[in-house]
């Protein structure tokens, strides 16, 4: 009986030796300094993003001027540029970041079966001892001694064999982990081709706006002001209906009927920088301004991110518009490119100025899924978000000439009550 436990033993002893000297699979230095490159690739051009943005924003506060004009146009068209490379290094170093992951993928696969292997040899070597009761050890030895022996080599099996198994599904947590980062990252892959397809889409339009915008006013600042004028009357009668529509609507809700005030019910459609992203609000909900001649805003502006960000749904729910209230690349008006979004609480959300609609109307959407691109399309003088929250029974599709599509109108909530 003994010379059977020293087998088993001797088993257990090999076990953790090769077990132990088994090392990891070593992934190739030239690999690891790829990915090292491209991180810090990325990280250059972040930054160089970031400065742009800082000029462009300092040309914003410079009056509207012509060549204000061309120069946020230049300073956007770089930033759009940095965007496509950044977006094709990144999907570069995520395929590297994945075959990365396969050489531990491998790896974890081999020490899983050699443990499994091991478990197997062992769980042989004791299959007879394992039948034989406590009892029959107790009478089967001369001594008392003897049976607490074989009594204790036996619990001492099963504690090895119960830690050799621990060790496999500690094994196979791993695998399981790395298999989903690899999914995670294919997914990320999936989104940033996503990215660049629509983020080169985005750079062609505005190239072809700043080549309109030329040729509209022949590189003459007396032409620009006169078109800039006219706009601006045009967007005022524009606002002026709609805020008599909306304080009609107004005038008749109880608002007893919203969802209680709570923040999460929304996510930010853009990742503030307090969330570790670079947006920030730039107005308020129920601000004034000179931009809407003393009039409360309507909804919350986010900004300070470049044209083509990405822009995510607030919560789960059905898009209910996709339009563009722009007549041209030089006639814009009111939102512009924008979404609308109906959710089961009966809040309804606007996503407005957008370069890039990636959405079509009646599409389900859930919570987090990207819907379209930060822009500065309808009446807007500069790249930012219009997040808006309406009362959904409330909201009605209204035709506003000169504006084009269909403009939604409906009665206004803060925004910041619900994210």
């Amino acid at each position: 009986m003994k010379r059977d436990y020293k087998y088993v033993f001797f088993l257990l002893f090999t076990f953790y030796f090769l077990f132990s000297n088994v090392s990891a699979a070593e992934i190739p230095q030239n690999l690891k300094s790829a990915i090292e490159e491209k991180t810090k690739s990325l990280q250059e051009i972040n930054q160089k993003i970031l400065q742009t943005q800082k000029n462009l924003e300092e040309t914003s506060g410079k009056g509207k001027t012509l060549q204000k004009e061309i120069r946020q146009f230049d300073y956007q068209l770089s930033q759009l540029n940095l965007g496509i490379r950044a977006s094709e290094i990144n999907i570069e170093k995520l395929n590297l970041e994945i075959e990365s992951l396969n050489y531990d993928i491998g790896d974890t696969r081999s020490k899983i079966n050699l443990q499994k292997d091991g478990i197997t040899e062992i769980l042989k070597a004791m299959e007879r001892k394992d039948r034989e009761a406590i009892l029959i050890t107790l009478l089967k030895n001369k001594s008392f001694s003897e049976s607490i022996s074989e009594i204790q080599n036996l619990t001492d099996l099963n504690i090895g064999l119960s830690s050799q198994i621990d060790k496999l599904q500690d094994l196979d947590d791993q695998l399981s982990n790395k298999l989903d980062l690899t999914s995670q990252k294919k997914k990320k892959i999936e989104v940033e081709n996503k990215n660049l397809k629509n983020r080169k889409l985005i750079s062609v339009t505005e190239k072809n706006e700043r080549q309109i915008l030329l040729e509209r006013t022949k590189n003459q600042e007396k032409l620009y002001q006169n078109l800039i004028s006219g706009l601006e009357k045009q967007q005022n009668a524009i606002s002026d209906e709609i805020a008599k529509i909306e304080d009609q609507l107004r005038s008749t809700f109880d608002s007893t009927l919203l969802p209680a005030k709570r923040p999460g019910v929304f996510s930010w459609p853009i990742k503030l920088s307090k969330d570790g992203g670079t947006a920030y609000i730039t107005q308020h909900f129920g601000e004034k301004s000179y931009l809407y001649r003393g009039k409360a805003h309507n909804g919350l502006d986010i900004g300070g991110v470049p044209i083509g960000t990405p822009v995510f749904a607030a919560a789960d729910g059905k898009v209910i518009a996709v339009d563009n209230n722009d007549r041209s690349a030089w006639n814009k008006y009111q939102y512009g490119k924008y979404i609308l979004i109906e959710h089961d609480n009966n809040l309804t959300t606007i996503y407005a100025h957008l370069s890039f609609q990636a959405v079509q109307k009646n599409a389900l959407v859930k919570r987090g899924d990207l819907i379209g691109y930060l822009g500065k399309t309808g009446y807007a003088t500069g790249p930012h978000l219009h997040f808006g929250v309406y009362w959904a029974p409330s909201v009605i599709m209204k035709s506003i000439p000169p504006a084009a599509g269909l403009v939604p109108v409906g009665v206004v909530i803060n925004p910041e009550d619900y994210l």
